[in-house]
Formats: C-alpha cells, sequence, structure tokens
C-alpha cells in the first residue's frame, strides 16, 4: 500500500493523469504498432522457411501458401505502422492539448503570485516544451515498451516451438536489450538532465531578453554581458553532453551485441538439434533468421527509457508551478492548512450557478440591476510582502464610476488586481453582491468583473483579433466602432490592410498611446457589467483628459451603464467620475464621501479636480498634488 502510495504520487503519474488520455485509443494505439512488427517478424520467420524449403526444390504448389504469406506479411507491416502512427499521434496530440487546457485554468483560478515569480522563459518551456515531453511519455515511452512486451513474448513463444532452447537463448538476449540498455541509456541520460535543467532554463531565459530587450540592453550597455552568459549557459549543456556519451554509446552498442549473440546461439543450439534429427533442416532457418527481426522490438526501448525520464523530470516543473498555484499554497508551493478547506469552499463555488449570486450581506440594494462589488477596509499587498494600500471603502455597480487617484508605486495596480480576485486581501475583505469574491466561481467571477492592466499583452496577430481576446464573437463592425469610440478610427483608416494589420510581438508596430487606446476599446468589448481599467490614458496627449472623462461619465456607447473604476496619477477628466479617491505616497486612502444625489456627487467629484473650492490644509499635506487639483470632498488624512 505504502508502495501504490508513493506511485500515486509520482510527477509522471499524476501529469499522465492530467493529460485524460483515452485507454481504448492507446490499446488500439498497442494492437497495431504489435500487429506491425508481429508482421515483420513473420514475415522474416516465413522467407526463411520459404528461401530453405525452395532450395530443396519441391513442387510449386507447396511453396504457393508461404509466397502468399510472404506478400501479406509485407503489406500488413506497412498499413499497420501507418494505423499505429494515427492512433498513437492521435493520443498524443489530444493529451497535450488537455494537459495545456488544465494549466492555463489552475494558473487563471489559482494564486497569481505563483506565475508573477517565474521568468518569462522558464514560464514558458514549462508550457511549451515541458508539455510536450509529458505527451510523449504515453506515445514514445509507454507505447514501445507494450509493444516490445508483446511482441517479444510472441516471438519468444515462436522458436521455443521449434526448439525450446533457442527460444529461452533469444528470451535472455531480448531482456539485455530491452532491459539492460534502456537501463544504461536512462542513467545516462539522468545525469545528463540533472546537469542540464538549469542551463536549460537559462539559456530559455536569456534568449527571451535578448529578444525582448533588445533596445533597453543596447541603450545601458549589457548586450555584450548577457551575449557571454547566454554562451556560458551553451557550454555548460555542451559540456553535460559530453560527460553522459560513453554510457548511451554503451547502451546504443548493446543492442546490435545482443543480436549477434541471439543469431550465434541460435546456431550454436539449433546445429546439434540439426544433425540429431530434432530439428528439420528447414526449421534451422526459421530459428536463425527469425532473431534478426525480434529485435527491431527492442531497439526503441533505450529512447524509450530517456524519454520517460525526461518525461518524469518535466512532470515535476509542471507540477511544481501548479502545486505552488494551488489555492491554499504555503510560500514552498505546498498545500498549507487552509487548502482542504479552500478546495471545499471551492468545490461548493463552483457547484452554485452563476445566477446565484445574489446580495445574502448587509449591502445596500442597487439601483441599477447588475453585480455590486464592494470593498470594506480593505488592505492591498503581494502575498508574503509589506502592505501597500490600508482603509479602502468603496462600492461599484453598473451605472457608477470610480477613479483612484495616487503617486506611482502606492499599491494601485496591487488595488485592481485584488479587486479582480487575483490577489487574497490583506485585511478587509472584497465582495461581489455580498458573498466574499474567493467564493464566488471563477466563471461568474469574470462574467461580473474585468480588468485590463497598464502592461496588458497585445499578441502578435491582427488587430481584430486582438480585440476578439475580450469577446471571440466580436465582427469587424463591432470592432470598428470599439476603436472609433476610443479616438482610434483615423489610425484604423491608415493601417494598409485596416483590422488584418499584424501588430507585431508584444504590439510592437502600435505606439504607446495607441497601445492603451487598443487595451481599453478591448475591455470595452468584454460583457462584463463592471470594469478596473488601471492607467487607461497613460502615454496618450491631451486628449486623454477626454477620453477619461468620457469613460467615467459614460457619454461613451459602450461605457454606458457599466460600472467603471479608474486608476491614475494624472487628474485630468477625472470631474466626471461619481466618487473619487485620493491615495496618499504612504497608501492610506479615506472612503468617498457619503452620496447624496447624483448632482451632489458630480459636483463634490469636481472639486476634487480643482473646479472647485481647495481646501489649503489637504493641499499642503502632500507635496505630489498640485494645489490647484487638491480634493475639497476627499481629503486624506
Amino acid at each position: 500500500m505504502r508502495r501504490l502510495a508513493a506511485l500515486r504520487r509520482d510527477p509522471l503519474v499524476r501529469a499522465v493523469r492530467l493529460l485524460d488520455v483515452s485507454w481504448r485509443r492507446v490499446g488500439l494505439a498497442v494492437l497495431a504498432g504489435a500487429g506491425a512488427l508481429g508482421s515483420a517478424v513473420a514475415l522474416a520467420a516465413v522467407s526463411a522457411w520459404l528461401i530453405a524449403r525452395a532450395s530443396q526444390m519441391p513442387p510449386a504448389m507447396q511453396l504457393s501458401i508461404a509466397a502468399v504469406a510472404v506478400r501479406t506479411f509485407g503489406i500488413s507491416r506497412g498499413l499497420l505502422r501507418y494505423l499505429e502512427r494515427l492512433a498513437s499521434h492521435d493520443v498524443a496530440l489530444r493529451g497535450m492539448t488537455n494537459l495545456r487546457t488544465e494549466i492555463y485554468r489552475r494558473l487563471a483560478e489559482g494564486r497569481t503570485e505563483a506565475v508573477v515569480g517565474v521568468r518569462r522563459g522558464d514560464l514558458l518551456a514549462r508550457v511549451g516544451a515541458d508539455v510536450d515531453d509529458v505527451g510523449d511519455a504515453v506515445v514514445r515511452g509507454l507505447l514501445p515498451a507494450a509493444v516490445a512486451v508483446v511482441v517479444g513474448l510472441g516471438s519468444v513463444g515462436l522458436l521455443a516451438a521449434f526448439l525450446p532452447a533457442a527460444g529461452a537463448w533469444l528470451g535472455l538476449c531480448l531482456v539485455v536489450a530491452g532491459v539492460l540498455a534502456p537501463w544504461l541509456a536512462t542513467r545516462a541520460a539522468a545525469r545528463l538532465e540533472r546537469e542540464q535543467a538549469r542551463a536549460r532554463g537559462e539559456v530559455a531565459a536569456l534568449t527571451l531578453t535578448l529578444l525582448d530587450g533588445a533596445g533597453e540592453l543596447a541603450v545601458s550597455g549589457r548586450t555584450a554581458s548577457v551575449h557571454a552568459a547566454l554562451a556560458g549557459a551553451e557550454a555548460d549543456l555542451a559540456r553535460a553532453a559530453d560527460r553522459a556519451a560513453r554510457p548511451t554509446a554503451l547502451a546504443i552498442a548493446a543492442g546490435p551485441l545482443s543480436t549477434g549473440l541471439a543469431v550465434l546461439g541460435a546456431l550454436v543450439l539449433g546445429i546439434p538439434a540439426t544433425t540429431a534429427g530434432a530439428l528439420a533442416p528447414v526449421e534451422l532457418a526459421v530459428v536463425v533468421l527469425t532473431p534478426l527481426a525480434v529485435f527491431e522490438a527492442v531497439t526503441l526501448l533505450p529512447a524509450a527509457g530517456v524519454q520517460l525520464l525526461r518525461s518524469r523530470q518535466a512532470a515535476a516543473r509542471i507540477l511544481e508551478l501548479l502545486d505552488a498555484a494551488r489555492p491554499g499554497a504555503g510560500p514552498g508551493g505546498a498545500p498549507g492548512e487552509a487548502a482542504p478547506r479552500v478546495a471545499a469552499r471551492r468545490a461548493r463555488a463552483q457547484a452554485a450557478p452563476a445566477p446565484a449570486l445574489t446580495s445574502t450581506g448587509p449591502v445596500t440594494p442597487a439601483t441599477t440591476p447588475g453585480p455590486v462589488l464592494e470593498a470594506r477596509g480593505l488592505a492591498c499587498g503581494w502575498p508574503g510582502g509589506p502592505t501597500l494600500l490600508t482603509g479602502l471603502d468603496l462600492r461599484l455597480e453598473p451605472g457608477r464610476s470610480a477613479v483612484l487617484v495616487g503617486p506611482s508605486g502606492t499599491g494601485k495596480t496591487t488595488l485592481l488586481l485584488t479587486l479582480a480576485g487575483l490577489l487574497p486581501p490583506h485585511g478587509g475583505e472584497v465582495l461581489l453582491d455580498g458573498r466574499p469574491l474567493a467564493d464566488v466561481a471563477p466563471d461568474a467571477r469574470a462574467a461580473a468583473v474585468v480588468m485590463t492592466g497598464e502592461d496588458a499583452h497585445l499578441f502578435d496577430t491582427t488587430v481584430l483579433e486582438n480585440l476578439r481576446v475580450a469577446r471571440g464573437d466580436v465582427d469587424e463592425a463591432a470592432a470598428r466602432d470599439a476603436l472609433g469610440q476610443v479616438g482610434l478610427g483615423p489610425w484604423l483608416d491608415r493601417l494598409p490592410t485596416g483590422l488584418d494589420t499584424v501588430l507585431g510581438a508584444d504590439g510592437a508596430q502600435v505606439s504607446g498611446g495607441e497601445r492603451r487606446r487598443l487595451l481599453v476599446a478591448r475591455a470595452l468589448l468584454a460583457r462584463a457589467p463592471l470594469l478596473l481599467l488601471d492607467e487607461p490614458t497613460e502615454h496618450l496627449d491631451a486628449q486623454g483628459g477626454a477620453l477619461m472623462h468620457d469613460l467615467l461619465a459614460g457619454d461613451l456607447p459602450l461605457a454606458r451603464d457599466r460600472g467603471i473604476l479608474a486608476v491614475t496619477h494624472r487628474f485630468e477628466g477625472i470631474e466626471a467620475a461619481d466618487d473619487v479617491i485620493v491615495l496618499a505616497p504612504d497608501g492610506t486612502v479615506r472612503p468617498p464621501a457619503e452620496h447624496g444625489d447624483d448632482g451632489g456627487d458630480r459636483a463634490r467629484a469636481a472639486d476634487a479636480a480643482g473646479d472647485g473650492p481647495v481646501d489649503d490644509g489637504a493641499a499642503g499635506a502632500d507635496p505630489w498634488i498640485p494645489a490647484d487639483h487638491a480634493p475639497a470632498g476627499h481629503r486624506r488624512p
């Protein structure tokens, strides 16, 4: 039982379960592969019998069945090989798709800091090459082993039917080629993997650094040092490969050596048996020549052993990432004491239908239908890090807008990540329709709240496909309308192929202002009624204030009847917000003033932007706020 429990905890076993492969398809692939190799063995045996019998010049009719069998086995070998490749590649590709989907789902629903702490190159390797290696564990590891066992046992039985001693000798040679050679190859690969694991990750990370940060490296004069570091990592890879070459060579030599020993042993055992009359001369040819084809079944086993080792290492890296992202996991990635409780709570939340998001706490009913996002005494920060923002009370619902103004580095982006459910609060609570945000199913949360980050990614595809990230059914008319609303209509008209223009890697073909407007348009196209916008007017010219005003006032058709929270360090356009909250450099905030009628809220927002009376104490309390922008209705402590 203890060994069985340890086997279930093995990273490769856990990862293969995530592949969710169809074992029926695997069985079909094994049958097709065994049939293909079995046809090769049968072809060798029948050919040997046919040649030996034909040398005795019997009547032609005695050879007709063997001649037809040779043709049949020759055709079936190629046909079954093709069917085996179809079945095995279907298993591999389906499994890789399932595993990648599961990784993306768990990372999206899990602890955000688990992903943020991984370098881009390493993360790319884990969801790319590592997933491929785990998928290959079934096709290139388990499948060849199963085929070798089936064909090996059948071949040993065939030779034992003619000469039991020859069958036993063939079985011994197959064990040498099918067990010793893979053991040597796996041992060499294990040493190679241990020495190359760090260097591979370093090569991937440094390569991406050179590709993505070429301009910054050139300006800072660090390009040469990064090139040198990359050359050193590649040299480490080469040295590790050289050290593993000797056992690898022995493993490769074990196959041909076992084949030769099997043929020689068949001769040594078969000739005396033929002389004694226990074995017919024609049967001697079958006993001697058949092993030449049998060893084709075990030639792939050393590579299969190496593949299983590589797949196990890849599975360990993938599961390390998934375990770290698991809700309730401790700092080291292992599940903490709260993990069972969190898992049970998530299971209940997943089982609850999305329409069941109703207010169960002491929340004032919303005047506009739609979800209500509330923060009560909220304190934000990264897990394990200092608290950046404290004392926030906020209510966001469709039809109302809020803006948080503060200097850079005071936790504005961290606040949005917390309100979006991507980071746990340091204190206080975040509620969605009266329920703790952590208890809301991820799909329901995403349907209610959408966040666009300041550094949100633009993909190396067309303008239209980048907008479809928010909603897959966006057509060209809707895309043009959204771009026009954020001021990108003239820009779109100037593009060479319009919406089909490719933006380049991470939007390399657009300016900073165009990028920001594209991100705002993409957020507006989402169906979620509540939008969280991080610096939506950064890198914009004087028209940025107008865009901020239109977003907060609901003057844009796509922003109408939406709840919008924008964080910014600029004051242009914020007078249109219903609530204006000012964040001090020390991270303290004061909640918005109590709401009266809409006109009063608008007047207080205008005062906060500097169009009303100014409190000199507030203006002097913090030098980063200009005197003509000091908030009157939202003074900081």
